[in-house]
């Protein structure tokens, strides 16, 4: 159960990062709300997951599955180019991210 928080937490993670950045410096009023309210829940999974998964794992996976996703949702809305070496280094940052948890 604790995977499965984690998983989801670092998929808010994403959320709360691409709200942080349309919200405009906190400007615009929803998608500052949408920051907020995903980052509450995010770190809620985040330190729940810490309760029985290893600190630096928790975090790890977090982080990685959050970046990815980020990374991903930018080059889907063309915020940000895609190219060969973005997509080989997201893969191997996802499949450190599977490696950690295929080792713990």
């Amino acid at each position: 159960m604790a995977w499965l928080i984690l998983v989801l937490s670092g998929m808010l993670e994403a959320v709360w990062a691409s709200a942080l950045s349309a919200s405009d410096g906190f400007k615009r009023v929803r998608p500052s709300i949408l920051f907020v309210v995903a980052m509450l829940a995010s770190m809620a999974g985040l330190a729940y997951a810490m309760t029985t998964l290893p600190t630096g794992t928790a975090y790890a996976v977090w982080v990685g599955i959050g970046a990815s996703l980020t990374v991903v949702w930018a080059m889907i809305t063309r915020k940000e180019p895609a190219s060969i070496a973005r997509i080989c280094l997201l893969v191997l940052l996802v499949g450190s991210v599977v490696g950690l948890k295929v080792v713990s």
